[in-house]
């Protein structure tokens, strides 16, 4: 029922149909870290750093929030493979400006007004793949140009996105409380399940809307 930011990252190093992959445990901010360096240039204007860095870690949180794979039944976070993730190198060095930008912004993410979750930036390299998210070629020459990490952010994903933060740490975020909820079941899981269910009514009104009790 909030965004959370994860003490560990488990990194299937590879695609999430390989089950020879090896899944990795990774502190938070070195997966990020690790990623940024992989996937932009550490020479880029310091603004296009912190933008990517904004869209990669909303990007992973997403991941995170919505439990992807373990909806899919796999036991991982997210994978290696840039086919469906981010670029992530087991043991690469990172970049020392990189590690400070990280560490100064990383319980960040991108959200929207009155959507909670992190959102789902799409983005591509700009050259060699293009898409319906932020360029990063693109958002370089932007930050040559010197435009704000925010108004890279907007101008790729529009005037209403906005930076979000949260406090809470978990050590490996999961939204199965522990055992099975059955009729009669209270407490902060229940009301869990209430909010998710008042959001789908949304989309399908003839579900009605529950007391969040």
């Amino acid at each position: 029922n909030r965004v959370v930011i994860p003490e560990f990252i488990i990194v299937h190093d590879g695609p999430p149909n390989d089950p020879g992959a090896t899944n990795y445990y990774v502190n938070y901010t070195d997966y990020i870290k690790n990623v940024v360096s992989s996937e932009i240039y550490a020479t880029w204007p310091e603004s296009t750093i912190y933008a990517n860095t904004l869209a990669i870690m909303s990007f992973t949180l997403n991941r995170v929030y919505t439990e992807w794979y373990r909806n899919q039944g796999y036991n991982f976070t997210i994978t290696s493979s840039t086919a469906y993730d981010q670029k992530w190198i087991n043991g690469r060095n990172i970049y020392t400006n990189v590690e400070r930008i990280v560490d100064s912004i990383f319980n960040n993410f991108l959200s929207r007004p009155v959507i909670r979750q992190p959102i789902f930036t799409i983005y591509c390299d700009g050259v060699n793949h293009t898409c319906n998210g932020m360029s990063q070629w693109g958002s370089k020459y932007l930050g040559d140009e010197g435009y704000a990490a925010i108004d890279i952010l907007r101008n790729y994903y529009g005037n209403d996105i906005y930076i979000n933060s949260t406090d809470y740490v978990s050590g490996v975020p999961s939204s199965f409380p522990g055992y099975t909820l059955t009729q009669g079941s209270r407490g902060e899981p229940v009301m869990t399940i209430q909010e998710q269910l008042n959001r789908i009514s949304d989309n399908y009104p003839l579900i009605p809307k529950l007391n969040v009790d």
